[in-house]
């Protein structure tokens, strides 16, 4: 078995195992040259070929190819699909007690923490989040009919909270559509609550949804004006500041996506820098994992996608991640250093790189694109010895 979205190439180099290159090719009529183009990724086989290998390789034609499954050919039993059911109200019966607003806001900060910090965080959180989701959906429903101010006010904050970590897991997940909803949840939560803090870090999420769908420019209006917001909001001034500099790293992401680079940095350096001096890497506000440390981080993104690869390595062997509360901010840092020396064609350093990420979240590593891809550009174009370990690595997350 092979990935769905695993390239030719890439498929017919693994079918092909350990056979000869040149003799395949002289086989199947065509030249080594070729043949090593095609599983580079450079040429596409035309039919006759792409059938003649298969035969040789012997396998069906269609295992060569490189398609996506159809939507409706998915699974309903899911964890990505039972978190939507209990999203949309599939939950318990009105008649059931509701979850108290304590219970619910230990359970949410469990789930949150676990997120940000569990190497297996996916499979924890496909054991945890559907049921949590279900409870807190009803609860919010039970607390908005009651007469008790005060526990609908803590109900809806504990779920301002879990559909802010909805929007991040389905978001990961690949579900956009569900990931807007959560944001979208988060916003009317947090409102009802009267929840300035919680306000600022929906809109938050709400500009990650934004650029996650590939709409910067509508994710940094958004960011702007909710920094703006939370710098007038009677909240402890440590919160605003991390929540206000959260916000501004939303808008220098979207600079960046937008390929605006200078504005990036100085948006970087004028806006975040500051507000980041005056908070620790250890507050994480809202779960936002705003500080010090995390706006270095965002430096490297910068010069990484400006494909300024030296400036993002040499940035990036100043900073000192220890102190991150979240191993996803980490796992991402060291994924775009991945990227880095792959972009300088050092395969040896990007696989080194890749291996380490491994050990420290093997499912963010199987999950993530770029890393998937990163393993394939080891595989294609490394030396013989870090190629058959990138192969491994395939193997182990899925690829292959």
């Amino acid at each position: 078995m092979v990935a769905a979205d695993l390239p030719i190439g890439d498929r017919i180099r693994h079918y092909r195992g350990g056979r000869r290159q040149d003799a395949v090719a002289g086989l199947v009529g065509i030249s080594p040259d070729y043949l090593s183009q095609i599983e580079r990724g450079l040429k596409v086989p035309s039919l006759p070929i792409l059938y003649a290998l298969a035969q040789e390789l012997g396998v069906p034609t269609a295992a060569l190819l490189s398609e996506q499954p159809p939507a409706e050919a998915e699974t309903t039993d899911t964890a990505e699909a039972a978190v939507g059911r209990a999203l949309l109200g599939y939950g318990p019966a009105l008649s059931a007690p509701p979850v108290s607003a304590a219970a619910l806001r230990d359970r949410v900060e469990a789930a949150w923490q676990s997120w940000q910090t569990a190497g297996d965080r996916f499979t924890r959180a496909a054991e945890t989040l559907p049921g949590l989701v279900a409870d807190t959906e009803h609860a919010v429903r039970a607390a908005r009919a009651g007469a008790d101010q005060a526990e609908r006010r803590a109900v809806l904050r504990a779920a301002a909270d879990l559909y802010c970590l909805l929007r991040s897991y389905l978001r990961r997940t690949g579900r956009v559509d569900l990931a807007t909803l959560a944001a979208d949840r988060a916003m009317r939560a947090a409102e009802d609550a009267d929840d300035p803090l919680r306000i600022a870090a929906a809109q938050w999420n709400l500009g990650h949804v934004l650029l996650a769908a590939g709409q910067p420019g509508e994710a940094e209006a958004l960011a702007l004006r909710a920094a703006e917001q939370v710098s007038a909001a009677r909240v402890a001034e440590a919160d605003r500041k991390a929540m206000g500099g959260a916000l501004q790293l939303v808008a220098v992401v979207a600079a960046a996506r937008r390929r605006r680079w200078w504005e990036a940095r100085e948006r970087l350096r004028e806006h975040a820098a500051p507000a980041a001096r005056a908070v620790s890497d250890s507050s994480n506000v809202a779960w936002t994992v705003f500080g010090p440390t995390n706006v270095a981080l965002h430096a490297v993104s910068i010069e990484m996608e400006a494909g300024e690869t030296g400036e993002a390595l040499h940035t990036a062997d100043a900073i000192d991640t220890s102190g991150l509360p979240s191993l996803e901010r980490e796992f991402t840092f060291g994924l775009e250093v991945a990227a880095c020396h792959s972009q300088r064609r050092d395969d040896a350093a990007a696989l080194l790189s890749l291996l380490g990420l491994e050990a420290m979240a093997p499912e963010d590593l199987a999950r993530t694109p770029l890393a998937r891809q990163l393993v394939l550009t080891v595989i294609r174009r490394a030396r013989a010895m870090h190629a058959r370990q990138a192969e491994q690595l395939a193997l182990r997350i899925g690829l292959v």
